[in-house]
C-alpha cells in the first residue's frame, strides 16, 4: 500500500504537455541568447539547445553520466502558461549527475568553461585561452554547496539584459522551488533526441511526447496557481532568506496569496529567514541590488513597486529584530526607492530628500528621532547585535 500511495504521487506531479507548450519549448531552446564578455572579450551568441548538447556530450566523454536535463524557472512556467505574469528571464537548465568528491565538482566547473570555446567567433586564437580565462571573462556567478543534503554547483553566464544562462548540477538538494509557481521543471530529453535524430522538423504531427513535473508536488494544482496568478507554497520554513525577495516579485506583479490567514505566517518566517541569511545592512545592500539588477533590468518602472511592497512586508512582518535595526533595514531600502525615482528623472535629486517612517509601538526611547536625511553614497559600516529571543 505503501508503494502504491507513492507510485501516486509521483504521477501527480508529472504531466504531458501539449503542442502548444511543445511549441513554445522548442522556441526557448533554438532562441540565440547572448553571453556578453567583460572588456574586450566578444560577445558568444549560443542556444540552450547547443549548451546543452555540449555540456552534456564533454561531460560523458570525461565519464560523468548525466541522468537527465531540464528547463527550470521562469523559462519552464512560460512554457507552460505563455502569459503567466513573470515573463521568461531566467534561463535555468539543470544536470542531475553524480559529485561524490571534489574532483567532480572541478570536472563539471572545467567541461563547462572549455564548452564556451566552441561559441567564440571565428577568427579567436582559441589556443591561448585558458578556462581561468573564459570564467573571469563570462561567467557571472560560480557556486558550489557541499552539506548533508545538498551536493550541486551552479555556473552563472552573463547577460547585461538579466537572462542569465544558468547551468545547476544536481547530486541532491533538499529543497528546489520556493512558490508553487515556480516549481516547475520541463524534462528536455527526449526533445533533444529529436533534435539529434530526426530528420523532420518539429511539427504539431511530429514531435516527441515531453514531460513536465511541478516539485510541489501536485502539477494541477501548481498550474491552476500559474494561471490564475496566486501564492502557495509548503514547508514554509525551509524557504531560504531569498524567498523574501520573491514574494515582494509575485505581489508587484498582481499574484495574491490563496490564504489570506495563512499568508502572514509565511511573511514572518520569510523576514525573520531574510534576516538570519543576511544580518548585515551591507550584506543586505548587496542583496537587493544585484536582485533588482537581476530581475527588473528591462523593468525600471516596477522597481519603486516592488520596493515599497518590500518595505510592507518588512515592517508589518520583522518580528525578531531589535527597533534600531528594523528601522535601518527600512531606511535602506527607502533609499534604494529614493535612488530608483531619481535615476528615473521622477525627483530632481535624492540627495536632500527627507524620509520620514513610523516607529515600531515598541520604541520607547525618548531620544529617539523619528526622520532621517539620506546623504548617498548609501552606506552603512556600524555593526549592531540583530537578534532578540522570540517568545
Amino acid at each position: 500500500m505503501a508503494e502504491e500511495g507513492s507510485t501516486t504521487r509521483d504521477c501527480v506531479s508529472f504531466s504531458v504537455l501539449n503542442w502548444d507548450q511543445v511549441s513554445r519549448l522548442h522556441e526557448v531552446l533554438t532562441e540565440v541568447v547572448p553571453i556578453h564578455g567583460r572588456g574586450n572579450f566578444p560577445t558568444l551568441e549560443l542556444t540552450l539547445k547547443d549548451i546543452v548538447q555540449t555540456v552534456r556530450g564533454r561531460l560523458e566523454e570525461a565519464g560523468i553520466k548525466v541522468q537527465d536535463v531540464r528547463l527550470n524557472g521562469s523559462a519552464a512556467g512560460h512554457v507552460l502558461v505563455k502569459d503567466n505574469g513573470l515573463g521568461c528571464k531566467d534561463l535555468d537548465l539543470i544536470f542531475h549527475v553524480a559529485l561524490p568528491t571534489e574532483a567532480e565538482f572541478q570536472l563539471v566547473r572545467d567541461v563547462v568553461l572549455c564548452s564556451l570555446l566552441n561559441f567564440l567567433p571565428e577568427g579567436v586564437n582559441k589556443l591561448k585561452i585558458s578556462p581561468v580565462t573564459l570564467k573571469e571573462a563570462y561567467v557571472q556567478k560560480l557556486v558550489k554547496v557541499c552539506t548533508d543534503t545538498d551536493r550541486w554547483s551552479l555556473i552563472s553566464l552573463s547577460n547585461k539584459n538579466g537572462r542569465n544562462v544558468e547551468l545547476k548540477f544536481v547530486d541532491s538538494i533538499r529543497r528546489q522551488f520556493e512558490f508553487s509557481v515556480d516549481s516547475f521543471q520541463i524534462i528536455l530529453d527526449s526533445l533533444l533526441f529529436f533534435y539529434d535524430c530526426s530528420s523532420s522538423p518539429i511539427s504539431e504531427h511530429v514531435h516527441p511526447t515531453v514531460i513536465g513535473e511541478s516539485v510541489y508536488g501536485d502539477f494541477e494544482e501548481a498550474f491552476d496557481h500559474l494561471q490564475n496568478r496566486l501564492i502557495a507554497t509548503k514547508n514554509p520554513e525551509e524557504i531560504r532568506g531569498g524567498g523574501l525577495l520573491k514574494y515582494s516579485n509575485l505581489l508587484v506583479r498582481d499574484f495574491r496569496p490563496t490564504d489570506q490567514e495563512e499568508i502572514k505566517t509565511l511573511e514572518r518566517y520569510m523576514c525573520s529567514r531574510f534576516f538570519i541569511d543576511f544580518p548585515d545592512i551591507l550584506e543586505q545592500q548587496r542583496k537587493l541590488e544585484t536582485y533588482l539588477q537581476n530581475h527588473f533590468a528591462e523593468e525600471e518602472r516596477s522597481k519603486y513597486d516592488y520596493l515599497m511592497i518590500l518595505r510592507r512586508v518588512v515592517n508589518e512582518s520583522t518580528v525578531c529584530l531589535m527597533g534600531h535595526e528594523r528601522r535601518q533595514t527600512l531606511n535602506l531600502i527607502s533609499l534604494l526607492a529614493l535612488r530608483v525615482l531619481a535615476e528615473q528623472n521622477i525627483i530632481p535629486n535624492a540627495t536632500n530628500v527627507t524620509c520620514y517612517y513610523q516607529p515600531a509601538p515598541y520604541v520607547s526611547d525618548g531620544n529617539f528621532n523619528n526622520y532621517y536625511v539620506a546623504h548617498p553614497p548609501v552606506t552603512y559600516s556600524q555593526p549592531y547585535p540583530t537578534w532578540l529571543p522570540c517568545n
